[in-house]
């Protein structure tokens, strides 16, 4: 199998077809499996769910003609199309959470994008900045942390942006959906998120 994909993204929404949260394609083939979610697909402009059985039915007919943006995983005897979006049948199975405060949420939010400099840096090349020090009693909240290139990082130090004669480009504040789901939906293999993300575009 492989392991990119198996860790690409798959939107999950509740039994009232609410995106709730993103997660990878391992997690959302235990919850296929399981018969805790449902495939969404979409046939000729309306949706259509399957569950296991019928997802790897159809799986076997349509890898025979692959199309752009299908991504499979290997079974033991026939490729399993990688699902873009689950609905859960037991929604007490998994409930909501309150949006994660973790680094692949703060970069996410940021766009991958020092918000000093505006550089877009890959992951290994940034940092998460404290605006106000904790050495100046600065908290750890989404309102105080940024995105930062390490070389920004460097330059303010333990400074206060203003000491550091630099410039916030944005005000840090507490997303009102998931991050990680709307910035998903630059990629192609997430159009089909749109539908389902009110704060996509």
């Amino acid at each position: 199998m492989s392991q990119s994909v198996l860790d690409t993204n798959v939107l999950v929404l509740n039994r009232f077809y609410m995106a709730i949260r993103v997660v990878n394609v391992r997690r959302a083939f235990t919850l296929l499996y399981r018969d805790c979610a449902e495939v969404i697909g979409s046939s000729d402009g309306s949706y259509v769910s399957y569950d296991f059985e019928s997802w790897c039915e159809l799986s076997q007919l349509t890898s025979m003609e692959k199309q752009p943006g299908e991504e499979y995983i290997q079974a033991v005897s026939f490729e399993l199309q990688v699902p873009r979006i689950l609905r859960l049948t037991r929604f007490d199975r998994m409930p909501a959470q309150t949006l994660r405060f973790n680094r692949k949420n703060l970069f996410a939010r940021d766009d991958h994008t020092c918000q000093y400099c505006g550089k877009n840096e890959p992951t290994n090349k940034l940092s998460l900045d404290h605006v106000i020090p904790r050495s100046h009693g600065g908290p750890t909240t989404w309102e105080n942390i940024v995105c930062c290139c390490l070389r920004c990082n460097s330059r303010k130090g333990g400074r206060t942006p203003k000491q550091a004669n630099m410039a916030l480009l944005t005000k840090p504040i507490k997303p009102r959906f998931n991050p990680t789901m709307i910035a998903s939906v630059d990629d192609p293999r997430y159009e089909c998120w749109k539908t389902f993300l009110p704060a996509a575009g």
